[in-house]
């Protein structure tokens, strides 16, 4: 069947003036074929049954919406951290502002010079991963950051990293549209985490493909905050092996529009895969969309989907998540909750929650609700003398503590919850 005129226009529109990257052979015939692959597919529409939540209009325009610049005292999140900062300021590696890449122990290389290189490890992954995560569901936001991306690290983990990796994204330009492609190979074994944070630009398309090999680990924890108008779409690919672990871990404050897309592939034996979520929005030009696929297609498998959303003044909150087991995928257990709370009556949550199973000796499970704050247990601490704000804050707190304890590194959860205080005593 043809694609709808709109989704052509819209591709055709896009695509019209975008420069392509040039590299060596293997990084432009994935951009190449991702170019393919997205006028196939055509970008999305509201109609579009996985967007018809959230408008992807402004994601997909030709400009990018301006954004004002936020101000904050705060000090940067992870800043006690000792770590391995790589800088973009509006989407381009800043050298200057990063530490040095050579001198980190882990192998650290700019997508450009990564891709400028006729034989590489990344050749493997680039462009890989998102398209294997095509299927049965097409994410063309995605091949579309494969096909433009213009920056980006590359990383290959050979050992256990001593130090975390932190991605800081810097927004100095009210109308920058950055797209950044990042790639991690943890080899067998090996283990690193990577840190997040920062708004990025006016409008944000990251991708992050993950391989993980036999008895790897991956730890991922992400902040995506500050700027109130920002607009972003992530998408991350991972494929786990044997005996390998992936857990990610996303707190997010702020933004007109914030769509997170999680494609996991649990490719050998006892292998986890644990992905969660923190949101917090504020007013009716809020939205949020977390959307997860996890593929089981090996034995003993275990995966949790767990995203927490609290709502106020109009905000909207979005969860769509799928638990996909196949055929042969003995033993696996998958677990997915998603929760809102509504803190009045004019914010909304909308949710999406799917198994699709296709092999008889599995534990799955999914749950979907919404609420308010429990009037018998605020009057219980307030009967106690605790504060009504600080009450409503310490039941808040409660209701996020589930997704909270998904962070393994207690240093860097202590830190996200003394964030989410400090938004909430703003926000009262």
């Amino acid at each position: 069947m043809a694609l709808a005129q709109l989704k052509i226009d819209t591709t055709e529109a896009r695509l019209a003036d975008a420069d392509v990257p040039q590299g060596a052979a293997w990084g432009n015939a994935a951009r190449a074929d991702a170019l393919v692959r997205v006028r196939q597919m055509g970008l999305p529409t509201k109609r579009d049954e996985y967007w018809k939540y959230t408008d992807p209009t402004s994601l997909t325009a030709v400009d990018a919406p301006e954004a004002a610049l936020f101000a904050s005292d705060e000090a940067p999140l992870f800043d006690t951290v000792d770590r391995v900062k790589v800088v973009f300021v509006d989407g381009v590696f800043d050298a200057d502002a990063s530490d040095d890449l050579e001198a980190t122990g882990l192998e650290i290389e700019r997508l450009s010079d990564a891709m400028a290189t006729d034989i590489h490890w990344a050749k493997d992954i680039y462009g890989v991963l998102e398209a294997r995560g095509q299927k049965p569901v097409a994410r063309p936001l995605a091949t579309l950051n494969t096909a433009l991306a213009t920056d980006g690290v590359v990383i290959r983990v050979t050992g256990k990293a001593t130090k975390p990796v932190n991605f800081i994204y810097l927004h100095n330009d009210t109308t920058s549209d950055a797209i950044l492609h990042n790639v991690v190979k943890v080899e067998a074994g090996a283990e690193m985490t990577l840190l997040e944070t920062g708004p990025a630009a006016a409008r944000f398309s990251k991708l992050l493909e993950v391989d993980v090999a036999d008895g790897g680990k991956f730890n991922h924890v992400r902040a995506q905050g500050r700027d109130h108008e920002r607009r972003a779409v992530t998408h991350c690919f991972a494929r786990i092996a044997a005996e390998s672990t992936f857990k990610s871990f996303t707190l997010t404050f702020n933004g007109v529009l914030t769509r997170n897309e999680c494609v996991l592939e649990i490719a050998g034996d006892d292998a986890v895969a644990h992905v969660a979520g923190v949101c917090v929005g504020d007013g009716k030009d809020f939205h949020h969309d977390d959307t997860v696929f996890i593929t089981h297609d090996a034995l003993n498998g275990e995966s949790r989907q767990v995203f927490k959303k609290v709502l106020r003044n109009g905000a909207t909150g979005v969860f769509q998540g799928k638990i996909l087991v196949k055929e042969g995928a003995q033993k696996t257990d998958g677990y997915q909750i998603s929760q809102s709370l509504l803190l009045d009556d004019d914010s909304q949550f909308l949710a999406k929650p799917e198994l699709e199973i296709y092999a008889d000796d599995v534990a799955c499970s999914h749950g979907s609700t919404s609420g308010a704050i429990d009037e018998t247990a605020l009057f219980y601490l307030r009967s106690r003398g605790v504060p009504h704000d600080e009450a409503r804050n310490l039941l808040t707190l409660s209701f996020l503590a589930e997704a909270l304890e998904e962070i393994e590194d207690e240093t860097l959860a202590e830190d996200l919850r003394d964030r989410l205080e400090g938004w909430l005593a703003r926000h009262r």
